[in-house]
Formats: C-alpha cells, sequence, structure tokens
C-alpha cells in the first residue's frame, strides 16, 4: 500500500551512551531523565558502570517510564594488556568512551553524554546532525572555548589539538561503522592506522602531556584528521565556560540552550545558580507524568 508517514516510533531508536563511575548514579539517572522528557523518539542507553552502581540503575524506573526506552548496563573494561594505563587517566572511567566503537560492535552510531549533561531539547535534534555528515565526518563536537584568550588548549597544552581552541568531547556524537572502518592519519607512523590500533600508541606518546585525559587524545586524533570531524555549535554543549566571564557562546543568546553541561561540579554548589537550578528542576519532575 501507500507508504505511512514517519512515525517517530518506527524510526530506529537514538543510541545514547554514558559512563557512570563514583558518586555520579544520581546524576547520570538526572541525565536520562531529561532525554526521557523532551524525546518524541524511543531511546535506547547503554550505561557503563562500576559494578556497584550497577544495581542502582536498574531498580531506578517506574515501570510507565519504561515504555520509552530500553537499556543495557555493562561493565567498564578496558584492553586487558593495557587496562592499569588507561585507569591512570584523568578520570579513568571516562576513557571507557574511547573504546566504545569496539565494544559496542553491533552499534551502528551513538550519542556519547558526561554524566553532568542535561538535555533540554529533544535528543533526536543532535541524533539529526549523523544525517549531515559528509562522507569523510565520522563524529561531531562542539568547540572547547569561543574566545581563544580564555581558552585552554591554545595557552596551555603541550600537545596538538583541534582547530583554534580544541573541542570538547562531553557530548560526542560518533558513526562508530566509520570509526570502526577508517583509517586515521596520526604523528606515531607513516602509515594510517585503524581507531583500535591508535589508541594505545598514541596514550603511550602523550600520557605525560596530557591533562584532560582521553579528550586530549580525541583532539590529538582530529588535529591530525580535521575532515573526520562535524564541528557543532556552542549551544549543544553550553558549560559554565561560557558564561564566566560575560557571556561568550553566541549561538546560545540567538536559540537558547538545547544541551546544558554542568561540569566543574556546578548541579552541586552555588557557583553558577542557573544551572544548580536547572538540575534541581529535572530531578523534581515526578516519573509518573510521563507517558
Amino acid at each position: 500500500g501507500p507508504s505511512a508517514p514517519r512515525d517517530p516510533e518506527r524510526l530506529e531508536p537514538v543510541e545514547l551512551a554514558v559512563v557512570a563511575c563514583g558518586s555520579r548514579l544520581e546524576e547520570t539517572l538526572i541525565m536520562l531523565k531529561s532525554a526521557v522528557l523532551f524525546s518524541q523518539r524511543r531511546l535506547r542507553f547503554h550505561i557503563f558502570a562500576e559494578d556497584d552502581l550497577h544495581a542502582g540503575f536498574r531498580q531506578s524506573w517506574p515501570q510507565r517510564f519504561h515504555s520509552k526506552f530500553n537499556y543495557s548496563v555493562y561493565p567498564i573494561s578496558f584492553p586487558s594488556d593495557s587496562a592499569r594505563e588507561w585507569k591512570r587517566l584523568f578520570k579513568p572511567c571516562a576513557s571507557q568512551r574511547l573504546f566504545l566503537p569496539l565494544i559496542l560492535k553491533q552499534v551502528d552510531s551513538v550519542l556519547y553524554v558526561d554524566t553532568d549533561v542535561l538535555f533540554l531539547r529533544p535528543v533526536e535534534d543532535v541524533w539529526s546532525f549523523l544525517s549531515r555528515f559528509n562522507s569523510s565526518q565520522v563524529a561531531a563536537m562542539a568547540p572547547e572555548h569561543e574566545e581563544p584568550h580564555i581558552g585552554w588548549y591554545n595557552r596551555f597544552a603541550r600537545h596538538p589539538y583541534y582547530g583554534k581552541t580544541g573541542v570538547n568531547s562531553g557530548v560526542m556524537l560518533m558513526n562508530m561503522t566509520r570509526i570502526r572502518d577508517k583509517h586515521f592519519k596520526n604523528d606515531l607512523t607513516a602509515v594510517d592506522l585503524k581507531w583500535a590500533d591508535l589508541l594505545m600508541p598514541l596514550l603511550h606518546k602523550y600520557k605525560l602531556n596530557i591533562t584532560w585525559g582521553d579528550q586530549d587524545l580525541l583532539n590529538i586524533i582530529f588535529h591530525h584528521n580535521p575532515e573526520s570531524l562535524l564541528l557543532i555549535e556552542c549551544h549543544w554543549n553550553y558549560r559554565p565556560d561560557h558564561c564566566i566571564y560575560g557571556s561568550n557562546c553566541i549561538s546560545a543568546e540567538q536559540n537558547g540552550v538545547y544541551i546544558l553541561h554542568g561540569n566543574r561540579g556546578v548541579y552541586h554548589d552555588d557557583k553558577q545558580p542557573a544551572f544548580r537550578a536547572v538540575y534541581d528542576a529535572i530531578k523534581q519532575v515526578r516519573t509518573k507524568a510521563i507517558h
């Protein structure tokens, strides 16, 4: 018969990945709640967590809430020969995200977010950037800074980084099929290397020079492969840095904030009252209200 109109429920689910460690259970649940609150699409959560957090995730979802998403909980795991080194990085847990393409082998694409991210728009809005990738792009991220005079990478980094101010990996959209298939240019060998073969040598070369762990490694990779990254605007990854010395995310002034990234612990102190207010508001929404 005639083709039915595109029903959001019939589309492939939006795949979301997060890595939760330590005291980040509540924050992660509120991030996931914000995704469910605004989204019209089915969601699939891939939750990587330390073993003692697994039960917390399983007990936290009221049944009614569950109709909009399903989830899998995975242990934190690194390649066995180098696990100790990966765990020594800046946030040992976060470097798990570098291995998502190798662990989630059956998943085509994923939106990775840090635990301290809140969606203020439907997740499918950022997911739609996948269909805008040109043939060489494998991932999308927003810049680390809009203003070079307060930028971290351009002032302090002791390693290559992407573009003028580097990128922030707290919101990272990945076409993992492309990441698995691509051969990446690098400053280690004359030959281009596959993702699986690139990570460990990069860590060895730069481990004394990197401050922000896996985010720095991503900056190094995309410095050498800039055509492989789609740069998205700062309202998709809005952080305290954007309003700390006056407002410096122009796209958020025009569009509003689409994804809030409360790094530096701002959901839990009084340094940035607006960030905390949003977090508390989403925390207080009763999940019964969500169908």
